[in-house]
């Protein structure tokens, strides 16, 4: 018989947290998050998605043991100015047994169905920075801090509880030894003389805080029109600034701008952390930290995490100017791989951006959905 109980105190979510780590014990592509990290993405009062999100954290038990967990997650900014009855939920693991899946599942139902919402989707997170779909090809290659990693058997339990796929993504990589600098180095050049632009270049952090909200700005733009899109508030901006920038590599970041010195297009990337992850399994310290620190300065792979364009500078040849930047950058730093996270397959346009480098789609993954 399986029972659920919501995880309400730290103890319990930490269990919530620390699951997956028995599930995918001794996996290579598993990745760990920060146990740390995790729980505080999870806490009311340091996590601002919660200004507008509701969330209910489930464990699955068998004969006392967790078998499974599941997170249920209503955005109500979505809900109301978007109009969207959707019911989300995300972190959903569990053991090849279809009652525990079914259980977690009629859970998420039941609060749907108690707040109006018309139908479910998953798995995602609070927003578009999260986490997104459940991992449908690609089992084989070595997961990012950035995406969920999954069992070959998930499909199955989603399909057999009714689900239909809702939305795909794809996982692209190539060898930066495939990026041909005759492919940008002259347009560079002539879209930044045509539109009268120029590249910003980091060295410090602070250098770049001044102008994350103008980033995140950019970021909502350039993103509105996608179906499942859902805009950075106010406060969401000063936890990614304050949680994340600090993080990153400077130099891997790149910003342009116009005349005015108003921006009109960024990118982020970051150094793979994914094998320094693994060796710190879930903890800072004490060794942790150490493997993340080395990451951040000698990995030779990067993820390109966010790019941005103004809707008014887009198909006019603007990442021309950031790839020039990003190819001095990343020759200087011997990057071999480069990685973009999980792109819509509808988005067609981003995927043109990249179509010279020979990129390889090495992981697929879907959200599922179901009406209520």
């Amino acid at each position: 018989m399986i029972t659920i109980k919501e995880a309400t105190t730290k103890p319990e979510l930490k269990q919530f947290v620390k699951f997956p780590f028995s599930l995918y014990k001794g996996n290579q592509y598993w990745v760990p998050p920060i146990i740390n990290d995790e729980l505080g993405s999870f806490d009311k009062d340091k996590n601002p998605a919660f200004k507008s999100a509701e969330a209910w954290f489930f464990l699955a038990y068998r004969d006392g043991k967790i078998v499974g967990r599941v997170a249920a997650i209503i955005n109500w900014l979505e809900v109301k100015e978007q109009g969207l009855k959707k019911m989300r939920f995300g972190w959903f693991d569990f053991v090849d047994d279809k009652e525990v899946s079914k259980t977690l599942l009629n859970k998420v139902t039941e609060i749907g169905k108690a707040n109006g919402l018309a139908y479910m989707e998953g798995p995602v997170g609070f927003s578009n920075l999260d986490k997104v779909g459940v991992l449908i090809d690609g089992f084989d290659h070595l997961g990012t801090m950035i995406t969920w990693y999954n069992h070959p058997y998930y499909q199955s339990h989603y399909e057999q509880f009714g689900m239909v796929k809702e939305k795909g993504y794809l996982e692209n990589k190539f060898l930066f030894s495939a990026a041909d600098p005759k492919l940008f180095t002259k347009a560079n050049e002539l879209v930044k003389l045509r539109y009268g632009l120029r590249p910003m270049n980091f060295k410090k952090s602070e250098e770049i805080m001044p102008w994350v909200d103008k980033m995140f700005d950019l970021f909502n733009a350039t993103y509105a029109k996608l179906s499942s899109f859902v805009k950075i508030t106010e406060v969401q901006k000063a936890y990614f600034k304050k949680r994340y920038i600090s993080f990153i590599n400077p130099e891997y970041i790149k910003f342009v701008v116009d005349e005015n010195d108003e921006l009109v297009a960024f990118a982020i990337v970051m150094p793979s952390f994914s094998k320094a992850l693994q060796k710190a399994n879930g903890k800072l310290f004490p060794f942790g930290v150490f493997h993340l620190l080395r990451a951040k300065k000698q990995s030779k792979d990067v993820i390109f995490y966010l790019i941005g364009i103004h809707p008014e500078y887009q198909s006019k040849g603007v990442t021309a100017v950031i790839f020039n930047e990003y190819y001095h950058t990343f020759t200087k730093k011997g990057i071999v791989n480069c990685i973009r996270t999980p792109e819509l397959e509808e988005n067609i346009a981003i995927r043109q951006l990249w179509k010279h480098f020979n990129p390889v789609t090495h992981k697929k993954r879907w959200t599922y959905r179901k009406e209520l």
